[in-house]
């Protein structure tokens, strides 16, 4: 097979998603067979401490006979997610002044170490 051909096998078709430090690859390719699969890649960029870089890759790869359900559940869980925790992203990585609330009902009494839950120790007694 010429070179060219390979090429045009590698780029069906493509989609890229860029978001913040990762990058998300949304690939058509072609089996030995001429049938098509779809690769999705996760390109994530670390930068070293002297300026320099380098990037995560992770692969996965999806064949027609799973589009049905990897849809569904997909579907699923984004649907899941939004209506428990809605579209606005909540994070430390995302919010530099994000602050976790604590629900002081949800905590236990005894979770709370207090002065009277220690025991005072003397090297003496080691």
């Amino acid at each position: 097979m010429r070179e060219n051909d390979m090429l045009e096998k590698e780029e069906i078709f493509s989609k890229v998603l860029r978001a913040g430090r990762r990058t998300y690859f949304f690939d058509v390719r072609a089996t030995k067979a001429d049938d098509y699969y779809i690769t999705i890649t996760e390109s994530k960029k670390f930068t070293e401490a002297d300026g320099s870089f380098h990037f995560k890759k992770h692969k996965i790869y999806l064949y027609k006979e799973d589009f049905s359900a990897f849809t569904e559940i997909l579907e699923e869980l984004t649907s899941y997610v939004l209506n428990h925790k809605g579209e606005e992203v909540i994070s430390e990585r995302h919010q530099k002044d994000f602050k976790k609330e604590y629900d002081s009902s949800k905590l236990e009494k005894d979770s709370i170490p207090s002065a009277s839950n220690f025991t005072d120790i003397e090297f003496d007694d080691i």
